[in-house]
């Protein structure tokens, strides 16, 4: 969250607690008064109610503005505020003017012609923009770049406007995609392979199937002074899922922390009977503590009993319906349709407003095929400002199964 003054969130179930929070039906309500809701609105463009920055709210904010047919003059206003204000601000900006709002396209480029962090916003738009909305701004790019402190990071957009940038000595490796997965192996097998060229092969191996053959070389795949795991090995063993287990009891006893805490989370990642008694515990503790960040993991690992973890339940609704985290919120939701699915048609059709892109997915996979559902996943779709995976998502749920798709039993 911002400091911007003092900052408490409302209750859950008022509309601006639910703006704040990024829930779906936040969106939903908002629409249906664009005039009374359009100050919160505005309100989470000018102060950031984020819980941290896992969470998004850009999208979100952006569609409200567009669909309750607000001005962006405010948002554009933001622009001159401090740096990180008018990141944020140009971010809803930029959204905007994908979704067709001239105005805002406009005022981004009127920004970099005049703003204070006009080289950040321009390398902002350089990759959310389609190329002719802004590459026709290297003659302002190279006028100012004369004041700006130090030559610029990025490549683009400078390369493209002829402007140096800081020197990045890079030695470009060979790709290993070409590789079987033992000769990856062999790769993270030898001692005298360098750490970038393992974190190569790891890289390689997270495209494929989980090979089992990498369990007894993770003990290995510490950095060289030993206080931490390689770049992509806690993802690695993550994917071999239960697979790791009776390695995990070994490496749970190690001397080394980075393994014994490796070893430790993939336990409790796949507890035993036993465990589940102390898991609900400990999600009710996390409630009671108002915890916002941590107990999406332990939805996830009571998610594995099923049913039977049914005494969950209560604490992941409180969680689902009031975390200001949001990025956890797919999460509770996801554990709840593993212990019952039956009530939760209207979450997931909620979610399909929800401002997280992982609880949107959900709801297009799991939303009832009411007409109203199917005209969100629609918008969803054909909205240039969606992520690529929500719209090909949408897409797949719209298309019709063809011929070919359908099992016929005699």
């Amino acid at each position: 969250m911002s400091d911007e003054d003092e900052m408490t969130y409302a209750r859950h179930d008022t509309v601006e607690g639910l703006l704040q929070r990024g829930r779906g039906l936040g969106a939903v309500r908002a629409l249906q008064d664009p005039q009374g809701t359009a100050g919160f609105v505005y309100d989470g463009v000018r102060r950031d109610w984020r819980w941290d920055s896992t969470d998004d709210r850009a999208l979100y904010l952006a569609r409200l503005v567009r669909d309750l047919e607000l001005s962006p003059v405010p948002v554009i206003a933001r622009l001159a505020r401090d740096e990180e204000t008018c990141l944020r601000a140009c971010e809803v900006l930029e959204l905007l003017a994908l979704g067709g709002s001239d105005e805002a396209r406009e005022g981004l480029r009127k920004y970099v012609r005049e703003g204070e962090h006009w080289a950040r916003v321009v390398e902002s738009v350089s990759v959310a923009w389609p190329s002719e909305w802004w590459e026709d701004l290297g003659d302002v790019a190279r006028a100012r770049i004369g004041g700006e402190a130090e030559l610029p990071w990025y490549r683009e957009p400078w390369t493209r406007f002829g402007i140096e940038v800081q020197s990045h000595p890079f030695a470009p490796r060979p790709s290993l995609a070409g590789l079987y997965d033992d000769e990856l192996l062999a790769l993270l097998a030898d001692g005298s392979t360098e750490c970038a060229t393992k974190v190569d092969a790891l890289r390689a191996l997270s495209g494929r199937e989980p090979a089992e053959a990498l369990i007894p070389l993770v003990p290995s795949l510490g950095t060289p002074d030993g206080r931490r795991p390689l770049p992509l090995v806690r993802r690695a063993v993550e994917r071999l899922g239960a697979l790791a287990v009776p390695a995990a009891r070994g490496w749970a006893r190690d001397g080394r922390p980075w393994l014994a805490q490796l070893g430790a989370d993939v336990l409790a990642d796949h507890p035993g009977p036993e465990a589940l008694p102390g898991l609900v515990e400990e999600l009710a503790e996390q409630w009671a503590a108002r915890a916002w960040c941590g107990p999406d993991r332990t939805a996830r690992r009571v998610a594995r009993f099923g049913p039977e973890a049914a005494g969950a339940v209560p604490y992941l609704r409180r969680f689902w319906l009031t975390t200001p985290h949001s990025y956890e919120r797919a999460a509770f939701l996801e554990a709840l349709a593993a212990i019952d699915r039956g009530g939760l048609d209207h979450a997931y059709t909620e979610s399909l407003w929800d401002c997280e892109e992982t609880a949107r997915l959900a709801g297009i996979t799991s939303a009832p095929a009411s007409p109203e559902v199917l005209e969100r996943i629609a918008v969803l779709r054909d909205d240039p400002a969606e992520t690529p995976e929500v719209r090909a998502a949408a897409r797949a749920r719209l298309t019709p199964p063809t011929s070919s798709d359908l099992t016929f039993v005699c």
